[in-house]
């Protein structure tokens, strides 16, 4: 590792240490380990800052040691800790600009030097100009309009990685970017571009008036940018959610936003299209390793596979909760397929995530441009292909593909000759091309769709590919990994912190599986609303499925309370109690289940399991012989049957029985017991014989002697002497 890197990992812990003490309130610390870093980069402009900070907060604990009461003591004291906050900030980004160690740095190194002349207003007049000046149609492919085109990507550079590099801004550069909000001479690609660069430059330093810019790009009439925003908003509230009740002022206009009703819904609906988006690894293996290799095989055989069958009954989900049917297993892989892109998955990026490698995506701000048919690289493939009707046209039109992929697919057909692109389409039906385009159209149209959810889901899937295949992904913050908890921030705390919109978000959770945190989140219901039915059962079997098997009765029975004699909250109820080994209350549940589900075997087999747990050994007997007769299960049956009557003194009933379960697969318990019941009634080679069975299934001789002296009481109460038991294992 060189010095340069040593020097600059040493100045982030510096920044977090002092960050650290500003946070916890320890300002004269802070500003004392601030006061010599700063001297030494010689930046007036901190400096002067510094002091004024300093000359303040040493009056105001003067007038506070005086006894002087100040109503603004504490609002001043807040806006103290936050500017220091942000000359620490500033701080770090000039001290780590010196060692260009990575490609923010570098770029910024090479942007100043080249730059010095350009400010957000000149930027806003060429785009102004351009929008107004320039009447390109996609026909136009001239020279000159190519020219004009790149010209124009050009200054979007520019804008990008100007508002990029600019780590804090001052009035007159809020000023400036306010006016792009108001001006309709600005393209709105070109918009959404700069609210890209604002949520990005954001994310590398925090920068009040750019939240304030984000909160207030929000309300502009176009979808395509106020959904941006509020990416950029949530993105930034995450980030640096411990520092945001230092600005007063943020929160306010929080607040103002949440009294239109759609802010809070649309930050609710994004912010699990959020979570949606931490899935993308797991849709993408499932995708390479079962759904694509099945999906193949299936095309070139007709598949019949049985279906997996099982008698655990403590793993169902209330069939109340949905109406899902089985299928086979192919059947079930495209359903799933299905409903994954119903949901809105991302189920492209492993398709994609191999062709990010194009010179477009070597400058940074195309990640984040719009896609656009009229960009210089685009135009170029789509110069002969403006049927609307075109297969290209169609697939860039629709809503399947997020803006990344667009252009990615465009630069791969751009290898694909015109010629046969052409006798692709040649080849088609007219009923064929019409197929396709209703195909394409109900693909697009998800269910419960609306523009925004479309806009904004698409922007979190091209955020999440330069997240994670961007060359220089490790610098940026992971802003898709971790725990993402907004609606608990105190920022968003009024905003979220509702049933209407905690319930999707526990729904969310609990549909991917994620029973730890669907539980914490059905719990902060109940705690607001006292709860109903199905949030208790919700509950209960999350803390089931975590092995928290006292937490789930609890929250069984208060289901049951509210909703009493329900067969699925008994049967839960009943396996609970079995696996902590109340059995005296899992049998009474499964008595109630059982008089719903009078032939159900699964019952029918655990009711006996309890019985003979409670050693009521010729009640168990019973159920088990009703099992055998119900012929649901011989093995499970034969063997409980053998048990019981072993365990009663019902000898040769127990050999007899042993000796069904040993003609069918038999494990090691069942020869060590069948050996029990031969030792029990004489037959001494016979024992041996099942004992040498059960000890070469386990290979191990400590294991062996272990689980047969687990049986000692038994072996005794069926006459046994014990003086016999180590001889009998010496024979072996």
């Amino acid at each position: 590792m060189d010095n340069n890197f040593l020097s600059a990992e040493y100045i982030e812990l510096q920044h977090t240490a002092i960050k650290k003490l500003i946070l916890d309130q320890r300002l004269n610390e802070a500003i004392s380990l601030l006061a010599p870093l700063v001297e030494t980069i010689a930046q007036a402009e901190l400096q002067y800052k510094l002091d004024e900070i300093r000359f303040s907060y040493t009056s105001m604990l003067q007038y506070m040691q005086k006894g002087v009461e100040d109503p603004e003591r504490h609002s001043l004291y807040m806006k103290l800790l936050a500017e220091t906050l942000e000359i620490n900030d500033q701080m770090k980004i000039s001290q780590l600009a010196n060692y260009k160690y990575n490609s923010y740095y570098r770029l910024k190194a090479s942007y100043s030097n080249s730059h010095n002349n350009k400010n957000l207003e000149i930027i806003k007049t060429e785009l102004e100009t351009w929008c107004i000046d320039s009447n390109l149609d996609i026909k136009d492919n001239s020279f000159e309009s190519d020219q004009i085109r790149k010209r124009h990507e050009d200054i979007l550079t520019e804008m990008f990685t100007y508002i990029y590099l600019n780590t804090h801004w001052d009035k007159t550069d809020k000023l400036a970017a306010d006016a792009f909000l108001k001006t309709s001479n600005v393209a709105g690609n070109d918009l959404c571009l700069m609210v890209s660069a604002v949520t990005m430059s954001l994310l590398v330093c925090f920068d009040s008036l750019k939240m304030k810019w984000l909160l207030d790009a929000y309300l502009h009439t176009s979808t395509n940018v106020n959904q941006r925003a509020l990416v950029g908003i949530a993105f930034n509230i995450h980030l640096y959610e411990e520092r945001m009740h230092l600005y007063p002022e943020i929160r306010a206009q929080v607040n103002i936003l949440n009294e239109m009703p759609e802010f809070g819904k649309e930050l609710n609906r994004m912010h699990i299209q959020w979570l949606f988006c931490q899935e993308t690894e797991k849709i993408d293996k499932k995708m390479r390793e079962e759904i694509i290799p099945e999906m193949i095989k299936n095309a070139t055989q007709n598949l019949d596979l049985p279906l997996d069958e099982t008698d655990d009954d403590n793993e169902d989900k209330n069939p109340d909760w949905n109406n899902n049917k089985k299928q086979s297993d192919f059947e079930d892989m495209m359903r799933e397929v299905g409903e994954l892109q119903q949901e809105g998955a991302d189920v492209y990026m492993s398709s994609f995530s191999q062709l990010k490698r194009y010179p477009f995506f070597e400058v940074l701000s195309n990640w984040f441009y719009p896609f656009d048919k009229q960009h210089s690289m685009v135009v170029n493939v789509l110069r002969e292909g403006t049927d609307p009707k075109n297969i290209v046209n169609l697939i860039l039109d629709s809503t399947i593909f997020c803006d990344s992929d667009k252009y990615s697919l465009c630069f791969t057909l751009q290898h694909v000759p015109e010629s046969q692109r052409q006798q692709m389409l040649s080849q088609l039906t007219e009923q064929q091309l019409n197929d396709f385009t209703d195909d394409m159209q109900i693909l697009s149209a998800k269910k419960g769709d609306t523009q925004p959810n479309i806009i904004c889901r698409q922007y979190l899937h091209s955020l999440y590919r330069f997240f994670k295949l961007h060359q220089s992904r490790k610098e940026f913050p992971t802003i898709f990994d971790g725990r993402i908890n907004i609606h608990r921030y105190h920022t968003l705390r009024d905003v979220l912190y509702k049933e209407e919109y905690l319930l999707p978000l526990a729904n969310y959770y609990f549909s991917k599986e994620h029973f730890d945190k669907a539980a914490e989140v059905y719990s902060e219901i109940i705690g607001l609303t006292k709860g109903k039915a199905d949030l208790f059962e919700k509950l209960g079997f999350c803390f089931q499925k975590q092995k928290e098997y006292d937490k789930a009765i609890e929250a069984y029975l208060k289901a049951d309370m509210i909703h009493s004699d329900n067969v699925w909250t008994m049967r839960h109820l009943a396996t609970c109690y079995r696996i902590t080994k109340n059995y005296s209350n899992a049998l009474s549940y499964y008595k109630k289940v059982e008089s719903v589900l009078t032939e159900n075997p699964n019952v029918t087999y655990y009711i006996g399991v309890c019985l003979a747990e409670l050693k009521k050994y010729d009640e168990a007997i019973n159920y088990f012989f009703k099992l055998d007769f119900m012929g649901s299960a011989s093995i499970k049956s034969w063997r409980a049957i053998a048990w019981c009557s072993l365990a009663n003194d019902k000898l040769e009933q127990a050999v007899i029985y042993y000796e069904k379960v040993l003609t069918m697969e038999p494990n090691y318990k069942d020869y060590l017991n069948a050996g029990h019941a031969y030792l029990c009634t004489k037959k001494i080679d016979q024992a041996l014989s099942q004992y040498n069975k059960a000890y070469s299934t386990i290979k191990s001789k400590e294991r062996f002697i272990e689980l047969f002296y687990q049986d000692k009481e038994l072996l005794l109460k069926n006459g046994i002497h014990e003086n016999d038991i180590p001889l009998l294992i010496d024979l072996l």
